[in-house]
């Protein structure tokens, strides 16, 4: 774990980390490709010790990052807005994780961790589908950065303004989930139980069901 130079005591542990990461779905990859910096958004999933990403392989920048281009990976969460009595002293209360370094090209085992990647986005959701076939896993590049001691930051805000002169602060809880489940144009069949599942468990569902 890296060590922070402001605000030190908003750092976090691995436990942190962990929990911005499994809390996100889609992260900002950062590299420099010939010589300028290059940021995309990208879905991810942690399973254990590596960051799993993947892409088409026909993608070049993200071929230049497997060929050996160091990367940075951020997730950021808002967790509620920090309103102050001042313009001053307005802030955010967030969860957010930076993880550098090499990431690595995964071939033996890449048919496992698109399952664990799908799963890790909608739990339940590999074994409702037909297992991928030699020409969808030859056309996708998986990769994988790994969660080492330390090459990751983890950091955290809570609470209300950090000062007042007297008037009316407070915070604002910012919530995320699903709010509606829309079946595609001709989409035939029973809804599958992973989407139902994981309908039900978000914190949004009630007020929009």
């Amino acid at each position: 774990m890296e060590t922070l130079t402001r605000y030190p005591d908003r750092g976090g542990d691995r436990a942190l980390l962990d929990d911005v990461l499994d809390d996100g779905l889609v992260a900002v990859l950062s590299t420099v490709v010939d010589g300028l910096p290059w940021s995309v958004p990208i879905a991810y999933v942690r399973v254990d010790d590596r960051i799993v990403l993947h892409g088409s392989t026909g993608a070049g920048a993200l071929r230049r990052v497997a060929a050996g281009a160091p990367a940075a990976l951020t997730v950021t969460h808002v967790d509620g807005l920090v309103v102050a009595d001042t313009a001053f002293d307005r802030s955010m209360n967030y969860r957010s994780a930076v993880a550098r370094g090499n990431l690595a090209t995964e071939s033996a085992d890449a048919a496992e961790l698109l399952d664990r990647f799908v799963d890790g986005l909608l739990p339940g959701r590999s074994a409702e589908l037909r297992a991928n076939t030699r020409k969808e896993l030859a056309a996708t590049l998986v990769l994988t950065l790994p969660i080492t001691a330390d090459n990751w930051i983890a950091k955290h805000r809570t609470g209300g303004a950090s000062a007042s002169e007297g008037g009316w602060s407070g915070v604002l809880p910012v919530r995320t989930g699903y709010t509606a489940i829309e079946p595609s144009p001709g989409a035939d069949g029973e809804v599958p139980a992973s989407v139902l599942t994981a309908f039900a468990s978000s914190p949004l569902a009630a007020a929009f069901s």
